[in-house]
This record gives structure tokens, sequence and C-alpha cells, in this order.
């Protein structure tokens, strides 16, 4: 992810449907395990409490979003190991010799812990695993074989967690520079991309300027008499550079010929754009063009004025008609459709 609410765990790919295959497989390794040491303990449930503790912390430590991993799950799974090795301790022997995978919700709950230090929460890590020793050394004590049994036989599961921790303090900060890095380079990315937007249309914007008025100027700097023609077209670019400069959302073909042909009736037209149709669905934008062509060349003699509102009006656009002592308001609704009211002949045009 290279979003803005992108996070370390992001980067390494902890809530990815690889993470949550590895979860599955974690789960399925608790199960047979369990499934293996059945035979030698008197009551299956305690086993059992065991194999859900530890299925339930991988898919929280992948499930979770947030980085580091949020406190309260944290704390959860910081006992992952006191309560799993607790719960089986109850019903195995104190010296499995003869068969050392029994005491397999050690290397499980390490396992926890070592992600728990990858998601950032390396100090719960290792209160979790001195809970683990000390629940270890209670269960050696409690069953005659001393507390350094139970140390003995747990020590070991320190050097996952001690490798998770140095994963925590060397790669969780170079992730954090990569993410940082790449957010940076997106950033610029889209800075370029905008500005190259801008160019391009400002190139556009221009070469449709010297194809509208070069010939025309031309003709001024030629220094040759205007005839009546010519002060027409003059008169008609004029107002179609306004038009392009004052109303950005009218520049449709269709719009744009038909104002054309109303100046050339002498119709007065003013079109003024106030950004309300910039997010409006197309189909709706081809709606409004059409009315607006429609009234246009339905119009022989006045005054039109045609007005993209402001965003947040209840209609998306006005027509104001006048014609000598007649005025007439013609509103467009946000779904494009037309509402015409007659208006009395002192009405603004900006109302």
């Amino acid at each position: 992810m290279t979003s803005a609410n992108a996070t370390i765990s992001d980067l390494l790919r902890m809530h990815s449907k690889p993470a949550r295959a590895f979860a599955g497989l974690y789960a399925a390794t608790c199960v047979l395990l369990a499934a293996y040491n059945v035979d030698r303990v008197d009551s299956v449930w305690p086993m059992f409490v065991s194999v859900v503790v530890c299925i339930a912390a991988a898919f929280v430590l992948v499930a979770v979003e947030g980085d580091p991993l949020p406190l309260g799950p944290a704390l959860a799974l910081m006992c992952t190991g006191a309560v799993s090795c607790g719960a089986l301790f109850t019903v195995v022997p104190t010296e499995p010799t003869d068969r050392p995978v029994q005491l397999w919700t050690f290397g499980m709950s390490a396992t926890v812990l070592v992600f728990m230090c990858v998601r950032g929460r390396t100090l719960l890590a290792w209160i979790g695993l001195i809970l683990m020793f000390a629940t270890s050394a209670v269960w050696a004590e409690a069953t005659g074989a001393g507390a350094g049994s139970g140390l003995g036989v747990s020590l070991i599961n320190a050097g996952p967690v001690l490798m998770g921790t140095v994963f925590a303090y060397t790669i969780r900060p170079l992730a954090g520079s990569i993410y940082r890095l790449r957010a940076r380079t997106t950033q610029r990315i889209a800075r370029e991309s905008a500005t190259a937007a801008l160019l391009e249309e400002r190139d556009a914007q221009l070469a449709r300027l010297d194809a509208l008025a070069r010939p025309m100027l031309s003709l001024i700097a030629s220094g040759e008499p205007l005839g009546d023609e010519d002060r027409t077209r003059c008169a008609l670019l004029e107002a179609r550079l306004r038009d392009m400069l004052r109303a950005p959302a009218l520049q449709d073909v269709a719009v744009v010929e038909a104002a054309q042909a109303a100046r050339l009736r002498g119709v007065e037209v003013v079109m003024l754009d106030d950004n309300g149709m910039d997010d409006v669905p197309a189909e709706v934008r081809r709606r409004i063009h059409r009315a607006v062509v429609d009234r246009l060349n339905a119009v022989a003699s006045g005054a039109v004025t045609v007005r993209v509102l402001p965003p947040g009006r209840h209609a998306l656009l006005t027509m104001l008609l006048r014609d000598h002592d007649e005025v007439r308001r013609i509103e467009l609704d946000r779904d494009g459709s037309v509402l015409d009211k007659p208006l009395p002949a002192t009405v603004s045009a900006f109302a």
C-alpha cells in the first residue's frame, strides 16, 4: 500500500492473504500436535483450551489493524503463553522425556510472541515470555520436579523472541523508512502528474486560442481597413473567448455553435460558470447542454443569460431570457429537468 493510511504492518503484508494462510497453517499445526499427544493425557478439554487460545492469538495477529498493535489485543496476546501452557500443564507429566513434543504449547506460544515483536509490541512480548517461564516454573515446582526443571525446558523459547526483538529494532525502522520514501515518491509523482496535466491543458488552450484568434489578429496587423463583416467576426470572436474563460462548463460543441448562431441573429448571450457542474454525472451534464442548446435555438431576439449556479443550490443552472418587457427564468434541477418560471421584468440576471 502507498496511501496515507498505510502502516508498517501493511508493508510487511501482515494482513495479506498469504499471512492469513500462514495463520491457517499455524492452526492446523496446533490441532495436529494436540491430536498427536491426546493419548498421553487423562483429560482432553485442557488441551482443547490450549489449541483454541493459540489459534485465536494467531488470527488476532493478522486480523487486527493498526501499527503498533493496539494495546487491548496486545495485552490479550501477551497472556497466550501463560494461558495455553498453564492449561496443558494440568494434564501432562512433569518429565515428558520420552515425548518432548508434549510441551508443544511452548513453541506455538513463542511464535505468537515473535510476531508481537513484528507488530511493534516487543516489551509486551517479553513480559509474555516471562509469564510463560513463571508458569512453567510453578508447574514444575508444584509437581515436585523443582522450578529449575521448569525453567530449563522453557528457556529455549527465548531464542526466537530474541530474534523477533532484533527484527523490531532493526527491520521495523527500515520498513518505516521505506514506507515514508514510498509516500514521498507517490506525492512527487502526483505533483508531477498534476503539473503535466496543467501544462497539457495550457498547450491545448494555446492551440485553441491560436486557431481562433490568429486569423483575425493577422488581419488587424496587416493594416487593411475592417469591413462590417470583419467587425462582426471580431465581436463573435470576443464573445467566444469570453465564454471560454467565464463558462468552461458550457464549452460543449453544440452549446458553442448554438450561442454563435444566436449571436448572429442579434441575440445578446452571456454565459457564466460558478462551478456547480464540476462534479455532476456525465449524463446530467449532457442533458443540461441539450436544454441550453434547445433554448438558444428557440430565441430570436433579446438577451439570454446562462449561469451555472454555485455548489449547494437546489438547481444546477438558470437561464434568464429577456425580450422587450417579458422576462422568463428557466431553472434546470440537479437531475437536469427543466422548471420554467415567468418572472417580473425587473428581475436580476444573477438571481
